[in-house]
């Protein structure tokens, strides 16, 4: 397919926006639904000014960490914090990629931890667990003190939009993110410089460049093919940008034709178009998230979708000189709704606690000690990312990449967007959207019309299944 593919006419011809959606995983459907659970909840303790949330001080904490691009030593370091605060308490930790594997039956037996970072490949569908009522509401955290200044709540000191995106409907909050995340095409400036390239504003720039590159034996792009929902980190942004924010409000709402709109069909037949021209590293559909990572550390590719967890993810691999960025996707043209800069960035890594766990008070008071600046500084300058409360960078120097993403940030000012397709269908965004529509588009094996049919299919499906939990923007 060549660059002419008519995309500017096919913006002009914009017609009503559509969406998608997929069925949500209902692993936990033999859960039972509503159950308080007060029956193995540990008794609270006193609530004092140093103790707002009553946590029984000599209780059991357990733990589970998602063992990923952030390791789990931010989170025992934490623990240790607890500790101090609670010497009487035993705090049990784990770390796995396993999450749901391993949860599940916890949860369908009534007896899971009592906080969860519920992350990864195997992340539990969050729809499912809210719609469920397996979670609790985590307010009594987002309105206590907070461990630096008690005159402020834990919520006043968080980056806007994380509290809202722990709501699925009315105003509780079910998730804490607890890592605040930039998405989009990573890159090494380095490598840019030593060719004398730019990164590339519109897509024919993009084009261009990956042809020059192709000539000197780099490929453009890598992603992760064994999880290519992976892709959507820079293909979202980038269908906000070329079609507006509403773009992406109408894919969350699961609304009819989404992904038929205009500027989703542009953003994937531009990406068809890496993969036709030849501009994907070779072996890409078989590679894993760390294997296409290592590709392009080892300078295979230039560019690759991706979050501000790979700057750690990928320490092992990044040579010293390498000067890791973050650039928000390249748009199409001037006519495009949002100006260059347009990114996703939002809370990432969502810690969850369980209506059914025994010590549900010590799980949200360890995520209040995880908000306070001392853990916030140490994670920043454990893993090479921010978190969700405002701050926790000051005297410390950034790496490379969370520089950038900071960069980033400030060049998006208002045009940063955050689709809750992730959040609220996790099934439909990993298994159907990810691996059966666009992984297959990308590895040559779907054209892009028949990627589209396949995904407001998916979408459809679900819009109509009475059995999953819907979630709308307001």
């Amino acid at each position: 397919m060549g660059s002419d593919f008519n995309r500017r006419d096919l913006i002009k011809r914009a017609t009503a926006a559509g969406l998608v959606a997929a069925p949500a995983a209902t692993f936990l459907t033999s859960c039972a639904s509503g159950d308080d659970g007060d029956g193995e909840k540990v008794e609270q303790g006193k609530k004092t000014d140093k103790n707002p949330l009553a946590v029984n001080e000599s209780a059991g904490l357990e733990v589970v960490i998602f063992d990923g691009g952030f390791g789990d030593k931010y989170a025992k370091d934490a623990e240790v914090l607890y500790k101090q605060a609670y010497p009487k308490a035993k705090v049990s930790h784990s770390a796995t990629t396993k999450i749901q594997t391993k949860l599940q039956p916890r949860f369908n037996g009534g007896t899971p931890p009592d906080l969860i970072d519920n992350s990864g490949a195997e992340q539990m569908d969050m729809g499912t667990l809210v719609g469920k009522d397996q979670l609790m509401d985590l307010t009594p955290m987002l309105d206590a003190p907070s461990i630096d200044d008690p005159t402020k709540k834990v919520r006043d000191t968080l980056r806007p939009g994380v509290v809202e995106m722990g709501q699925f409907t009315g105003k509780e909050v079910w998730i804490l993110y607890y890592a605040y995340t930039v998405y989009g095409v990573w890159y090494s400036q380095t490598l840019l410089d030593k060719h004398g390239w730019e990164y590339p504003k519109t897509w024919d720039e993009m084009l261009t460049l990956c042809a020059d590159a192709k000539k000197k034996g780099i490929a453009g792009w890598t992603y992760a093919g064994k999880h290519p929902y992976y892709l959507p980190f820079s293909m979202y942004p980038m269908m906000a940008k070329v079609g507006g924010r509403e773009v992406l409000d109408a894919i969350d709402n699961l609304e009819p034709n989404a992904w038929h709109h205009p500027a989703v069909k542009a953003v994937i037949e531009a990406y068809y178009e890496l993969a036709a021209k030849g501009y994907i590293l070779k072996g890409t559909p078989g590679l894993d998230h760390i294997q296409s990572q290592t590709k392009w550390t080892e300078g295979k590719a230039i560019f690759i979708p991706n979050g501000s967890w790979v700057e750690n993810e990928a320490k092992k691999t990044t040579p010293k000189d390498f000067q890791m960025a973050v650039s928000a996707p390249s748009g199409l043209d001037s006519s495009d709704k949002m100006p260059f800069g347009t990114i996703w960035a939002s809370g990432g890594e969502p810690f969850i606690v369980p209506k059914r766990a025994k010590n549900p008070m010590g799980g949200m008071e360890l995520l209040r000690i995880m908000l306070g600046e001392a853990s916030s500084r140490n994670f920043v300058q454990q893993v090479s990312s921010l978190t969700s409360m405002n701050g926790g960078t000051e005297g410390v120097t950034l790496p490379p990449g969370l520089q950038s993403s900071n960069d980033a940030l400030a060049a998006a000012g208002e045009n940063i967007v955050n689709p809750r397709l992730q959040d609220w269908y996790v099934a439909l965004q990993k298994e159907k959207i990810g691996i059966a529509a666009l992984g297959e588009m990308m590895a040559g094996r779907m054209k892009p019309d028949e990627c589209i049919k396949k995904i407001q299919k998916f979408a459809d499906d679900t819009a109509k299944d009475d059995s999953v939990k819907k979630y709308k923007h307001t």
